[in-house]
């Protein structure tokens, strides 16, 4: 078969490798100059920036890609483990060192609040649960409803109608441990108060298989992956953006893409990894969207997005980790304005990225490379980033040198930043949206966009806003879905 795969993300780029490797001839048409979709790099003044996705969770993954066309992972990047996987830090100046080491977990709870202690175990037993039950089905499809039905009792044995925050707070009482044990929906673009308490899996993953970081950057792991898709007879074609998936009127089936320069690609199947939305509203005509209707979609509920500013110092800041949580002053009300008010709050709770903690040579040397994410509300609000982004990038930056880079300003040599008009206008991203549709219990797994289109039959969804979710182990798991359903389809 002929396939065409929209966008080169971790997701088109997942489905492209299998496919391809199951004998299929893939083609993947992507927008931008470079691939990797969100995991896009920066280079200027000898720093090297990855543009999104930092956190490698799941490595078996990637492992897996390498293995079903009979090559190693290490002939092509060089994965390492992280210890810390992060620092959370409070306002109050106390640090969790998050890590996979148990019982030096144990004992910095000890250190915070004795008595929380025992609710840990407990918590560690629930989420191994979770973990357990809920693994299998991020690589199972849930295209009908009775997929759903199958697995229903178990979800309710295991809380999913909780959220991650009431879940964790059932077990742990001090305010700063409940936040280090609740934040990961943040990081797949979901509220913790309101996220399925399915996601508390994500403690017990790590501490399964670790976080690990690919030397080189991200990009280093998008650059490997092209790489095998080619070795394997793919074709990657870069400032190729899709204008309109062609559909057959009498069979409603797709018959290939028409590009914005006007050239046609036939396919026999389409993969798309564009803006689960953004693929409905802008490349399927609408006579042939029964379900994904304009409505339906402007109907579902929408993830944040992200105001991040990319810079470089030209000294080391060795206090710091590769991964840093930096916790605001308010947890749950700030969420409350993130999600719900859609309202630029004045107060932050940040994500710091170093990665020359790990490997100096993505910076001038004596220099460290850095980005602080801030997540914002998405277009929806009324933020006017034009006007707001100069000032809200001095807060950040304010900030970060009051609390915990000191001189920050004297010593910052190169830095840009993207805000969520940067995801709605490059990376077509429905409302500017950073992780597409939000992870709440009534979006997720059979209620969340499908893998496969009800509407037409041979176009399948990949990337964040499908099933199951955000995130580097969600979206190549997307991608793994795909690929066995085009299998079974022969």
């Amino acid at each position: 078969m002929k396939i065409v795969v929209i966008g080169s993300g971790f997701g088109g780029l997942s489905a492209a490798i299998r496919l391809q490797a199951q004998g299929h001839q893939v083609t993947i048409a992507e927008k931008r100059d470079k691939p990797g979709g969100r995991a896009y790099v920066y280079q200027q003044d000898g720093f090297t920036f990855d543009a999104g996705p930092t956190i490698i969770t799941a490595p078996y993954l990637i492992h897996e890609l390498f293995e079903l066309s009979n090559r190693k992972t290490e002939d092509y990047l060089t994965l390492v483990p992280l210890d810390p996987f992060y620092n959370v830090r409070f306002e109050d100046g106390s640090v969790f060192h998050y890590n996979g080491d148990r019982n030096y977990l144990l004992e910095q709870i000890r250190q915070f609040n004795p008595a929380d202690v025992e609710g840990y175990h407990r918590f560690y037993r629930a989420s191994e649960q979770v973990f357990q039950k809920g693994l299998p089905l991020m690589t199972k499809p849930f295209s009908h409803f009775t997929d759903m039905l199958k697995v229903a009792p178990d979800m309710l044995q295991l809380q999913s109608f909780k959220s991650v925050a009431g879940f964790v707070n059932q077990y742990i009482q001090d305010e700063r441990l409940r936040q280090v044990f609740s934040f990961h929906p943040l990081l797949i673009g979901g509220n913790p108060f309101q996220s399925t308490s399915v996601y508390a899996m994500i403690h017990k993953l790590e501490q399964a298989f670790g976080v690990w970081f690919a030397m080189g950057g991200t990009g280093a792991l998008v650059q490997g992956l092209v790489q095998l898709f080619q070795e394997l007879g793919g074709e990657l074609r870069l400032n190729t953006e899709v204008a309109e998936i062609l559909i057959e009127g009498k069979t409603k089936r797709a018959t290939g893409v028409a590009l914005k320069d006007g050239e046609l690609l036939q396919a026999d199947a389409v993969v798309s990894n564009a803006d689960v939305a953004l693929t409905y509203l802008n490349l399927v005509p609408a006579q042939f969207r029964r379900k994904y209707s304009d409505r339906y979609l402007q109907n579902l509920r929408y993830s944040m997005s992200l105001f991040v500013v990319y810079f470089g110092t030209n000294r080391r800041y060795n206090d710091m980790a590769h991964h840093e949580i930096l916790m605001g002053p308010r947890y749950r009300e700030w969420m409350v304005d993130l999600f719900d008010r859609k309202h630029l709050a004045s107060d932050f709770s940040l994500y710091l990225h170093r990665p020359t903690a790990t490997d100096p040579t993505l910076a001038p040397p004596g220099c460290d490379c850095w980005y602080v994410l801030a997540p914002v509300p998405n277009l929806d609000a009324a933020t006017d980033w034009k006007e707001m982004a100069k000032p809200y990038r001095d807060a950040i930056m304010q900030y970060l040198e009051q609390h915990y880079l000191p001189d920050l300003s004297s010593h910052i040599v190169t830095e840009h930043h993207i805000d969520p008009v940067h995801f709605r206008d490059e990376l077509n991203s429905y409302k500017g949206t950073a992780f597409s549709v939000e992870p709440t219990l009534f979006q997720s797994a059979w209620f969340r966009p499908h893998n496969i289109s009800e509407d037409i039959p041979n176009l399948y969804c990949v990337g964040a806003g499908t099933h199951p979710g955000a995130g580097l182990p969600g979206v190549m798991s997307s991608g793994k879905i795909v690929a066995e359903m085009i299998s079974r389809a022969g």
